[in-house]
């Protein structure tokens, strides 16, 4: 897998993908009890928006530059954006936390994060991060095949993210349907939430029926487009796709979306949804 993150880190898909997924933890820890989250494709922890690779692509400026320094960040995006803030203290944007960074963040201190990751030079980066943290626990191995030997965790309430690079992406999503599918015997009520990129709808349809088919009985998902639909040799935008959703939280995803519609849009074709797959 060649796939670097920190190309890429900050970006529209980043501020979506992260502004869910601590509305997902917000809910989960209004609940008293200890909760796991798992997040099989974890990345390195930290990433420098001065470093070499995101100044090549330079899109963070698209994503989280367009917000960051905003004092009047619409009331749906705030959480986030204090989030972000809290890793640059001195006011001015030079990291950007990846998603298990905003989830230790987010938790509290009786949770547990399980991190996989199969790059060893992002898993070591992992471990220097949480250096200390006797909450996370890094596992240098393939996070779909972690999910079949870890779960249930003892908690028996948590999270699942997965957020695969897609270098194939039929390929990903049929290895995200076998994974789910296991998941759902070993740990029928976790939460599973799979971000997905968008270059064409017609290449996640097939996704789509497959778990609105089954095997849980309530799959929401919200889409961001920030270009038209029409080019499939571009990231036109991405997706959530959430099984066992908390509840109420596609309340909460309908206010979230059209503020990243307006917020991130990169053409006036720009557009957002939130629908259920299955149940409601």
């Amino acid at each position: 897998m060649n796939y670097r993150h920190a190309f890429h880190a900050g970006n529209f898909a980043d501020v979506f993908k992260h502004a869910i997924l601590l509305a997902l933890l917000d809910a989960l820890t209004a609940k008293d009890k200890p909760l796991c989250h798992f997040d099989t494709h974890a990345g390195r922890g930290l990433y420098e928006l001065c470093g070499d690779e995101a100044q090549k692509t330079g899109e963070w400026r698209e994503g989280i530059g367009r917000i960051f320094s905003d004092p009047d960040a619409p009331a749906p995006l705030r959480r986030y954006v204090e989030a972000i803030r809290a890793f640059n203290p001195r006011g001015a944007l030079r990291v950007y936390p990846g998603s298990p960074l905003l989830a230790a963040q987010a938790l509290r201190a009786d949770d547990r994060l399980v991190l996989c990751e199969t790059q060893d030079e992002e898993a070591a980066a992992l471990r220097e991060v949480f250096r200390g943290d006797s909450r996370v626990h890094i596992h240098a191995r393939d996070g779909y095949a972690a999910l079949n030997a870890l779960l249930p965790p003892k908690e028996r309430r948590g999270l699942v993210l997965i957020d695969p690079p897609f270098e194939a992406q039929d390929g990903e999503f049929a290895a995200i349907e076998a994974a789910l599918a296991k998941a759902h015997i070993r740990w029928p009520n976790g939460v599973y939430a799979v971000w997905y990129p968008i270059k064409s709808h017609r290449a996640i349809t097939p996704f789509h029926r497959h778990l609105a088919a089954g095997p849980f009985d309530h799959v929401v998902v919200a889409e961001l487009l920030v270009q038209p639909d029409d080019s499939p040799l571009r990231l036109n935008g991405c997706g959530m796709l959430i099984a066992n959703p908390p509840w109420r939280i596609d309340a909460t995803l309908s206010a979230l979306l059209p503020v990243l519609r307006v917020v991130l849009a990169q053409s006036s074709a720009a557009s957002a949804r939130v629908r259920w797959l299955r149940g409601e």
